[in-house]
């Protein structure tokens, strides 16, 4: 039988974990990033192939219908906005994911720039 301690140690270490994950979904949305490839061409600050996503945050930051435009944009693949370089088009990317994305870059965690 484990310890008392251990236990509250244990849960301890649970409720602290899900803690930052509801609070801090920029984790959960980098990992998207990751996942779906987005970081082969874009980066945090700089610009890879395509542009940052800080560069992204900051041109669309008075935009109110952005968020929309910049997921479908995920999805459809683009070019001409940033350049002749073209986005291809990621439609194997869920809708919910492109939106959770475009949500991340242009909210990123004050004091950081997406990741």
């Amino acid at each position: 039988m484990k310890s008392p301690a251990l236990l509250l140690i244990g849960a301890h270490s649970l409720a602290t974990a899900l803690a930052l994950a509801l609070a801090s979904p920029a984790f959960a949305d980098q990992a998207l990033a990751s996942k779906h490839a987005c970081t082969a061409c874009h980066a945090a600050d700089r610009k890879l192939v395509g542009p940052s996503f800080k560069d992204i945050s900051a041109r669309y930051a008075s935009d109110a219908g952005a968020a929309e435009r910049l997921a479908a944009k995920i999805r459809a693949g683009g070019v001409g906005a940033w350049g002749a370089m073209p986005m291809p088009p990621n439609a194997s990317i869920p809708e919910a994911d492109a939106k959770a994305l475009v949500t991340w870059i242009l909210n990123p965690p004050r004091g950081k720039p997406a990741q």
